[in-house]
């Protein structure tokens, strides 16, 4: 099942149906389906071959789309680029995975440059008509055909997520993790159709943004992008644009809310809302489905790695709200001991997932050439989450812990280790320990436990600001600590456990 069948019949059952809207763009199936492969056609002249990868480092719009399907297309894979990231991070990125091309735009041309510098062999082309090379160029010089493609390839993208060393791992997804996810499961579970008209609030780099793309491209629904996420704004949106599928991290739901309880009849197109990314509070479901009483409430369990995993189905949103769901049909999962044995019902172990061959159902295929942290993820088809969880007598699985210490705040994964390792570069840091921390706004929040060199006069700002061209925005600490030693236990190791106590001690002194 490849994304270029579902387009061209798309394009041919309701080819005059908006396909993508953003801003004042609207693009068809038909138009969507002809301007790709022209684009397609286009990367292959340029000199890009199928298994190549193409980076793909634009905002939110119609071009994120064509950008895609193209490389799809071409039997490339997309190596999709999240624009908070620092340039660091690009380069990384960009050594990592060696692109031969690379979509870009006047908006992000700068911290490409700086990111590729001294990295040869990537061509640059300009989504908006700024470079030598532009993607309606190429789209106007080409044919549309559709290029001859390897029958047994299936890879499409490289998804970058960050690891517990810091260093980013690329995740190789195939056409066929996303027929299954996105196309046969989301269907399954919210009836998703082609009548469906969604809304994307969160970054199309990002895999929750993203999955709407999938949902657009598999199911015929029409997708509405929002270029950034502003509140009056989705609201006319939704109410003029009629959609039916809201889609979001529980983010965006908790600074819709007002709107959504002040003004419920801009939203009564709804029939469906979607929320993944975070923990999701009890209190903010029910404000939701008081306010949207014909709205059916959906959260789910997913990673990059494994796919959608389990699900809370809207019925189960109120009777069972801190847990996850069960797991979705054709998905295994069992919780691991330490010593890899299967623990039974009540007990804590690590969460793994298996649906088959690694890149034909839900999971990966592998990390891109890292065979050994392949290995160590991959155990017989098993995917190790490194989520720590339980399940209940009813086959309900809770996340207790994660096992790589990871924050997931505003919908993003941030890896403590990650910021750990900015933070050391400071010469005034002897030691550092970040953990995760409730915020009412995003979820979880990162804080830092800092324990400074004799005689420093370092402050929580000069802390931050040294964070800010070293990691993403979103990574840098939110709250700030210094200790004059951090704790540790007989051997040494910092106890993360203590500093969450601390943390919560002097949360609840300030009231």
């Amino acid at each position: 099942m490849k994304f270029a069948s579902f387009l061209a019949s798309h394009a041919v059952a309701m080819g005059s149906k908006e396909a993508v809207v953003c801003g004042q763009r609207r693009i068809t199936f038909a138009e969507l389906d002809s301007s790709t492969n022209r684009l397609a056609q286009g990367l292959r002249a340029a000199g890009v071959g199928v298994g190549d990868r193409v980076c793909i480092y634009l905002p939110n719009g119609v071009e994120f789309v064509q950008a895609f399907l193209a490389v799809v297309k071409a039997g490339a894979l997309a190596v999709p680029v999240n624009l908070p990231l620092s340039v660091p991070e690009i380069t990384h990125i960009l050594s990592d995975s060696t692109p031969s091309a690379a979509f870009i735009c006047a908006s992000t041309s700068d911290a490409f440059e700086r990111a590729s510098a001294g990295i040869g062999g990537i061509r640059s082309i300009a989504a908006d008509g700024t470079g030598a090379q532009d993607m309606d160029g190429l789209i106007a010089a080409n044919e549309d055909r559709l290029p001859e493609v390897p029958f047994d390839f299936d890879d499409c993208m490289i998804g970058y997520t960050s690891g517990t060393t810091g260093r980013a791992k690329g995740v190789i997804l195939t056409q066929s993790n996303y027929a299954y996810t996105n196309g046969y499961l989301n269907g399954y579970h919210w009836g998703l159709n082609a009548s469906d008209r969604q809304i994307s609030t969160t970054p199309l780099a990002h895999r929750t943004g993203f999955a709407r793309v999938m949902n657009m491209v598999l199911h015929g629904c029409t997708l509405v992008i929002m270029t950034r996420f502003d509140v009056a704004e989705a609201m006319r949106l939704v109410e003029q644009e009629r959609i039916t599928v809201f889609g979001m991290v529980p983010t965006v739901g908790r600074i819709l809310l007002p709107e959504i309880e002040a003004h419920p009849e801009k939203f009564r197109s709804l029939r469906v809302m979607l929320a993944t990314g975070e923990a999701f509070p009890v209190e903010l479901k029910r404000r939701l489905l008081a306010a949207l009483p014909q709205v059916r409430l959906y959260s789910f369990y997913a990673m990059t790695e494994a796919g959608a995993i389990a699900g809370l189905d809207a019925a189960d949103q109120l009777t069972h709200p801190a847990s996850v769901g069960r797991p979705w049909p054709g998905v295994d999962v069992k919780l691991m001991s330490v010593d890899n044995q299967q623990v039974p019902t009540g007990e804590v172990g690590e969460v793994w997932v298996r649906t088959g061959l690694p890149g034909l159902y839900s999971t990966m295929r592998g990390y891109y050439n890292r065979p050994k942290e392949t290995a160590e993820a991959i155990h017989g088809g098993w995917v190790a989450t490194g989520d720590m969880g339980r399940f209940d007598e009813e086959g309900y699985l809770y996340l207790v812990d994660r096992k790589k210490d990871m924050v997931l705040s505003g919908g993003y994964n941030i890896y403590s280790k990650e910021v750990e390792a900015a933070l050391q570069e400071h010469p005034d840091v002897v030691d550092v320990a970040v953990v995760g921390v409730p915020d009412p706004m995003y979820g979880e929040a990162v804080a830092a436990y800092i324990e400074l060199r004799p005689g420093s006069t370092v402050d929580e700002q000069a802390i931050v600001d040294h964070c800010r061209d070293r990691i993403a925005s979103y990574k840098k600490p939110k709250h700030v600590f210094f200790l004059p030693g951090l704790p540790r236990n007989s051997t040494g190791k910092i106890l993360k456990t203590r500093l969450r106590e601390l943390y919560a001690q002097s949360n609840q002194a300030r009231g």
